[in-house]
């Protein structure tokens, strides 16, 4: 028995994360009637991880990044024996923004013209000088922080407040890349240097991928949906969605949802989708209908396809000094841009973006410990020294422009369902030739930037996994509805009153994290949405 409502919505979302706020948002502060239902619940910053004494261990449990070994009431289990790298995500208010680091990175102008510049994979719709008013905007509602002036960037990109401290690995970092010659530029961060709205300014805790205890990170459920709903915008939790409804036309009606067992009907006269890279397409195929026989907004054959994961890989330096690298943020105190672009004659197309961060912890740091001491002088009266140690690192990362690969992909599981019965998300992933490559050559460099700093020890980690959570492309946009889901605003081609709005409309993944494009598309995309629901379509 599904119980239906017989209130339309000017607007239903699906998910709470940081695009189903903005979404969310934008549509409530125009005055429309919006309902956004979420799988999870709210974090209360009590029960993060950082709280704990243990919080090391804590992390590795219910807070893990992973969702097969989190295993929470809200999560999905991911069929992941077909693939290179197992995603990370999160199901609650504010969505994977809980776990992030708030890196925030913008794309840059050539990762939209990829085809034209390098001729592989396909041009975005859209430029970068379309994006960057909304880019710019978000940037100015959450409050980051940063240094204007990059030479990685077209002039105009001014964070709105002053940037975090490099602090000690900082200035360590930076001198090693002056001395190779190398552009860096004091990392972005969404996190504000000083209090701006509901954020407090940060205080340097350095666990911001555990929950910031000081309330200060941008995770989503702060940042914008307090304000989304004094707004208006109401926000059901726990909520699993397991199928977009439609009428007889192939139109999009609500959705059919389930909390505690029960299940609901809500209508809306437009649907938006902002599951993320694999909760979208899992849900466009599990909406097939008579209507739309292989998924909804599914008649190219590309929803799912094209999945891509950003690899990760670090190489840590261990220097004499004390370089305070339990300091936050945990993000980043510099990046570079250095080998983001294509060079042909490294022997591959695009890059990798890198970045410096500290060691916040001594089993949170990518490696083992017994690799840096044998098992034994691990513990007892060498912890002490082990713990000095980890002081003295530095932890250069790289996000690798994962191309997008019509075999890596997102299908359903004909075996595995969530604990509602419905069939979980198979994921299908293959590191590329071209991925390989540019990991090879990316770690090579981090090692020179350590040897430049006169690092003492290093440690590569070529499959840094359990990183980081960024699940693009698979309902991609673009004109022609033959090679493309959506089209420039997130409308899908084949339904005219649904748009999705997450990480899986990416065209690219560039080298960037991708939290700011996502919320700066979404935002673009619900101002559409704002005109459409104005002329009463």
């Amino acid at each position: 028995m599904t119980a239906t409502s017989d209130e339309i919505y000017d607007a239903l979302i699906i998910g709470a994360g940081p695009s189903g706020a903005v979404t969310a948002h934008t549509l409530a502060m125009a005055g429309f009637k919006v309902i956004c239902l979420e799988q999870g619940d709210y974090v209360l910053p009590s029960d993060y991880a950082a709280n704990h004494d243990m919080w090391e261990l804590v992390v590795r449990g219910h807070w893990a990044a992973e969702p097969n070994h989190r295993r929470n009431p809200a999560d999905y289990p991911l069929e992941v024996t077909d693939t290179d790298l197992s995603p990370s995500m999160y199901s609650g208010v504010g969505g994977s923004s809980i776990h992030y680091s708030a890196l925030w990175a913008r794309l840059s102008p050539s990762d939209f013209r990829v085809r034209t510049l390098d001729g592989v994979a396909e041009d975005w719709p859209i430029n970068y000088a379309q994006l960057a008013p909304y880019y710019a905007e978000i940037d100015n509602f959450i409050g980051v922080s940063g240094m204007e002036g990059d030479p990685a960037f077209p002039p105009g990109y001014v964070p709105p407040l002053p940037p975090m401290p490099l602090g000690k690995y900082g200035m360590k970092a930076a001198e090693s890349m002056n001395a190779l010659g190398w552009h860096w530029w004091p990392h972005a961060n969404a996190i504000p240097s000083q209090k701006i709205g509901n954020l407090a300014a940060c205080a340097r805790w350095g666990t911001c991928t555990q929950g910031c205890p000081e309330g200060a990170k941008a995770s989503f459920d702060l940042a914008y949906w307090p304000t989304a709903i004094k707004a208006g915008a109401q926000l059901v939790t726990g909520a699993r969605v397991a199928r977009i409804t439609v009428d007889e036309r192939g139109t999009a009606t609500g959705a059919e949802w389930i909390r505690n067992g029960e299940r609901f009907q809500t209508r809306a006269k437009q649907v938006v989708v902002c599951a993320n890279g694999i909760g979208t397409p899992r849900l466009l195929l599990l909406s097939a209908s008579a209507q739309h026989p292989d998924g909804l907004a599914n008649s190219s054959g590309l929803v799912g396809k094209n999945l891509m994961l950003h690899p990760n890989c670090a190489v840590i330096g261990y220097y004499d000094e004390d370089l305070e690298s339990w300091r936050g943020p945990a993000g980043s105190a510099i990046s570079s841009m250095q080998f983001a672009e294509t060079d042909r004659s490294r022997g591959f197309v695009r890059g990798s973006k890198l970045h410096a961060c500290p060691t916040p912890g001594l089993m949170l740091n990518g490696v083992d410990p017994h690799r840096l001491l044998p098992f034994d002088q691990l513990w007892g009266a060498s912890f002490h020294q082990v713990i000095r140690t980890a002081r003295s690192a530095i932890f250069w990362a790289a996000n690798i422009d994962d191309l997008p690969e019509e075999t890596n992909r997102v299908t359903l599981d004909p075996v595995l369902c969530d604990s509602d019965g419905i069939s979980a998300p198979k994921i299908s992933y293959r590191f590329s030739e071209n991925t390989l490559k540019i990991r090879d050559f990316t770690v090579a460099r981090m090692t020179e930037i350590h040897a430049a700093g006169g690092a003492r020890k290093v440690i590569p980690i070529t499959d840094l996994q359990g990183e980081p959570g960024h699940l693009l492309g698979t309902a991609r946009m673009g004109r022609d509805p033959a090679t493309s889901v959506v089209d420039e605003y997130g409308r899908a081609h084949d339904c005219s009153n649904l748009v999705i709005s997450d990480g899986s409309i990416f065209v690219t993944g560039g080298s960037a994290n991708p939290t700011s494009t996502i919320t700066a598309l979404a935002l673009r995309n619900a101002r559409k949405l704002v005109e459409t629901l104005q002329g009463g379509d």
